[in-house]
């Protein structure tokens, strides 16, 4: 994740160029596995609920929702789109290296996002930071949503142990998730040293 960057710059534009055009393949190898599960159109289906962004699993539900193939979006994620179903298409994103690059490049702060939702053990967890902080990330998200306060407390003390700034978030994605309400987030450990410090 990028903060306080420069949405202008050559290095952002270039990564986003990259990632739009990596998730728009995805989008259509989603649309075709779909088609083999007899539901057609489903990209076009999927490209009208996203207001001229970038296409997504989410979408997919949506549409399914809306021709009677599923009743509710968890219904298309446990049928069609969630893990090991025909529909999971893994994502084909830019490595550490090369993300952290282009947020520095364009004068941002690199933040590893909620890194327990990668199902990592805490081994791989903490090579993980490791490989971000050599990549030249900056923060660590500490909080992502509502959590429990051991796993806040957890965080903090691997935020700090890996040097880095701590950010939080809510982690919304849509109104239906009440455990990650748009703006709603606990405060941060007060041994952390915030982000947002970097600039304010």
């Amino acid at each position: 994740m990028g903060l306080n960057l420069d949405m202008t710059s050559d290095a952002i534009l270039q990564g986003v160029t990259q990632q739009s055009r990596a998730r728009s393949e995805r989008g259509e190898k989603i649309a075709e596995k779909l088609q083999r599960l007899g539901f057609d159109n489903c990209l076009e289906g999927a490209l009208s609920y996203t207001a001229g962004g970038q296409v997504g699993r989410p979408h997919f539900a949506q549409h399914l929702v809306a021709i009677g193939a599923v009743a509710n979006i968890a219904q298309a994620f446990k049928k069609y789109l969630g893990a090991g179903k025909a529909g999971d298409i893994k994502e084909q994103w830019a490595d550490i290296p090369t993300v952290v690059g282009w947020i520095k490049d364009s004068g941002g702060v690199a933040v590893l996002a909620h890194p327990l939702k990668y199902k990592l053990t805490r081994t791989k967890l903490v090579a993980m930071l490791d490989d971000f902080s050599e990549a030249g990330g900056e923060g660590m998200e500490v909080i992502s949503g509502m959590q429990v306060p051991n796993i806040t407390k957890d965080l903090g003390v691997l935020c700090n142990k890996n040097g880095l700034l701590a950010s939080c978030g809510s982690d919304f994605h849509s109104s239906d998730q009440p455990w990650a309400a748009l703006g709603k987030v606990a405060r941060l450990p007060e041994s952390c040293t915030p982000v947002w410090s970097r600039w304010s």
